[in-house]
């Protein structure tokens, strides 16, 4: 979801995401006079609206938005708790006044490649958010020029996060990575 203060940008950012076309179907279907269907298109856009079931699902999940993201906080805490003891693993560090949602729980390690292989082993499966851009083909020209973000791309890994989890798999999971790293 995107939203903007700015009434301009709103209206861009429509266009954007419905390919260009400067009035969506509700504008059409409850305009008035005979040519109400008519709609511009203004310059080339994507195909990144949403539809009615997943706007209906979205606000589902808004009613379980505060409770989901205070028990990935708790995650959080957990995580906090039972990393505290492993010097290996480092943590990043979350602004106290910002109340975070906490949809990821990142650490950095050295050797990540082989510390996420020897996790794997043990059925526990991180991801990486996010690798450097400068990485990927597109941004390729400007390879270099982040040097910060090379050096936490190459460490970085998120832990399993998800309101799946217990306090004890989150204990195994740290207990897991401590040993390893």
């Amino acid at each position: 979801m995107v939203c903007f203060r700015d009434s301009e940008l709103d209206r861009e950012a429509r266009k954007w995401s419905w390919m260009g076309i400067n009035k969506d179907t509700f504008t059409r279907t409850i305009g008035s006079g005979p040519y109400k269907w008519k709609y511009n298109v203004e310059h080339l856009g994507f195909k990144y609206h949403g539809n009615a079931i997943m706007a209906s699902l979205g606000l589902v999940a808004l009613r379980y938005l505060d409770r989901d993201n205070a028990y990935r906080r708790q995650v959080a805490c957990w995580y906090d708790d039972a990393l505290a003891g492993y010097a290996a693993v480092a943590r990043i560090p979350q602004r106290e006044e910002v109340l975070n949602s906490r949809h990821l729980y990142q650490v950095l390690v050295e050797d990540r490649d082989e510390v996420v292989r020897k996790l794997n082993e043990r059925a526990i499966y991180p991801g990486v958010h996010y690798a450097d851009n400068t990485g990927y083909r597109m941004y390729q020209y400007a390879a270099g020029d982040c040097p910060r973000a090379a050096a936490a791309s190459a460490r970085v890994i998120s832990l399993p996060m998800h309101l799946g989890l217990t306090e004890e798999d989150v204990r195994r999971v740290a207990a897991a990575l401590g040993e390893i790293c």
